[in-house]
């Protein structure tokens, strides 16, 4: 998910011929998850604070997606095409990532508990 919102949110910026700042957010926001992915590999006695962080990430990604409901509400969807699209990316993403990561860290939980027993 990192490298599609990294890449995706610079490939949007590009192809809308964009020059806002705020349509390279979705990479903006893909970036802390590249790093700290990198770095619970890199340092595997910090991996569990590490993944964490890349949950609380993904997790902030979706609620920036959410934003995507304003613009259903206010009945001018998609009028920005490219803003629009970003934003359903990230919520999409956002949300699927996050489930994933839940889902992992129960399954590591699982895991641990029937070493224990």
């Amino acid at each position: 998910m990192d490298y599609f919102l990294f890449f995706g949110g610079v490939l949007i910026s590009l192809i809308s011929g964009s020059n806002s700042f705020t349509s390279y957010i979705p990479s903006i926001l893909g970036l802390p998850i590249l790093v700290f992915a990198f770095l619970s590999m890199k340092f595997v006695n910090k991996k569990k604070l590490f993944m964490h962080i890349v949950v609380l990430c993904g997790l902030i990604i979706f609620l920036g997606g959410l934003d995507i409901i304003r613009s259903f509400l206010t009945g001018s969807a998609f009028e920005k095409y490219w803003a629009d699209t970003s934003k359903s990316m990230m919520l999409l993403t956002g949300f699927y990532f996050t489930y994933q990561c839940i889902r992992s860290f129960i399954h590591a939980r699982k895991i641990s508990q029937t070493k224990i027993d």
